[in-house]
């Protein structure tokens, strides 16, 4: 029998795991294929300021939207912005009609997968997201974000295969052992998460993010469910 402890963490990981896997990593604009890289991917130095700056683009993006709603490019950055400032339902119906008009742009499709994630559309996610690269050029943050689906839909075996996929592409990369590592932690296999999460929160690339999940799991290892809650901060 699973304990609360057990119970309570796989919920909170789960909720961690998406918004690690599904917020794009780094950003949208990153993504193969890009129209162009958006300003909405820039790191500000303040959540205030930061928010201030989305909002100012959105005010941009949207009006040059409301003139020509088939520019792709405008309709993606617009799309992105809305998703970044947490409006998710607008940002998945300009990102679902950008991508009928361009159903082949990968970055759009990158963005749009992301987007029906947010919906809770996680099979129709997964779908859209394999159409936003190709094999033969695949993309990490892609392949991290299919592998973050797929745990959620319960299908870990899978996912494990996405997330090596993704590490031969981007070795050492702190957002996909972070998700890998909660994959395990989903799968009550707590000292192999630790250890995968430690060697991302070693890397110098790892935010606070990957630090807050690894101090969720040690604080379940040891028993500190409370303290795990606490302390972990769901990455996007």
């Amino acid at each position: 029998m699973l304990s609360c402890a057990t119970l309570a963490f796989g919920r909170l990981a789960a909720v961690a795991l998406m918004a690690a896997g599904l917020a794009g990593c780094k950003t949208d604009g990153d993504v193969t294929g890009s129209i162009f890289k958006t300003s909405a991917s820039r790191e500000i130095a303040t959540p205030e300021a930061k928010e201030a700056q989305l909002r100012k683009m959105a005010a941009s993006y949207g009006a040059s939207y409301a003139k020509n709603p088939n520019d792709a490019a405008t309709a993606y950055a617009y799309g992105v912005t809305l998703r970044a400032l947490g409006q998710k339902a607008q940002a998945l119906a300009v990102l679902e009609s950008a991508s009928i008009k361009n159903p082949t742009q990968k970055q759009i499709l990158g963005a749009y997968g992301r987007s029906l994630a947010d919906a809770g559309r996680l099979e129709d996610a997964f779908n859209v997201l394999g159409r936003a690269h190709a094999p033969e050029n695949p993309d990490w943050r892609i392949l991290n974000a299919q592998a973050a689906i797929l745990d959620q839909l319960g299908r870990s075996g899978e996912a494990r295969g996405y997330y090596e996929a993704a590490l031969k592409i981007a070795p050492g990369e702190p957002s996909i052992l972070s998700n890998l590592g909660l994959s395990y932690a989903l799968n009550r296999d707590l000292p192999k998460a630790e250890q995968i999460l430690l060697q991302a929160a070693a890397s110098p690339r790892a935010d606070d993010k990957v630090r807050a999940n690894l101090a969720m799991v040690q604080g379940l290892k040891a028993g500190r469910s409370g303290l795990a809650m606490k302390t972990a901060k769901p990455a996007g």
